[in-house]
């Protein structure tokens, strides 16, 4: 067996599409109408059509699960998000470990968690 996707739910499809664009350096390999495949296996679904097949609402905000990225230069990754044009919600501000790493947690603006660290 093989892990293929990992999906989350949007809101608006344009913004979370130009979200994982402009932040992240991800770009569409497959656009529908209401779910977009990017690389790195990140699919974007609308929360109408996920909560139709679910049969329930999505929780925001959980803190169940997380996007987890690595970026050598974390501290241009910051200065990118606090000048993105939607304010980030942060979990947690920028820390760092005993072994030098760091680390930042906020919300995407469809409220799915994110965790972008410096490569140990």
């Amino acid at each position: 067996m093989k892990l293929k996707n990992v999906l989350i739910v949007v809101s608006d499809l344009e913004r979370a599409k130009a979200f994982y664009r402009d932040l992240f350096g991800l770009s569409v390999v497959l656009d529908g109408d209401e779910t977009v495949i990017l690389t790195e296996g990140l699919v974007l679904q609308e929360r109408g059509v996920w909560e139709k097949a679910v049969r329930g609402r999505v929780a925001e905000r959980n803190l169940g699960s997380e996007l987890y990225f690595e970026e050598p230069d974390l501290d241009g990754f910051l200065r990118r998000l606090e000048n993105y044009g939607e304010p980030a919600e942060f979990v947690s501000r920028l820390t760092e470990d005993a072994r030098g790493g760091k680390m930042i947690r906020f919300f995407d603006p469809d409220g799915n968690l994110i965790e972008v660290r410096s490569p140990l």
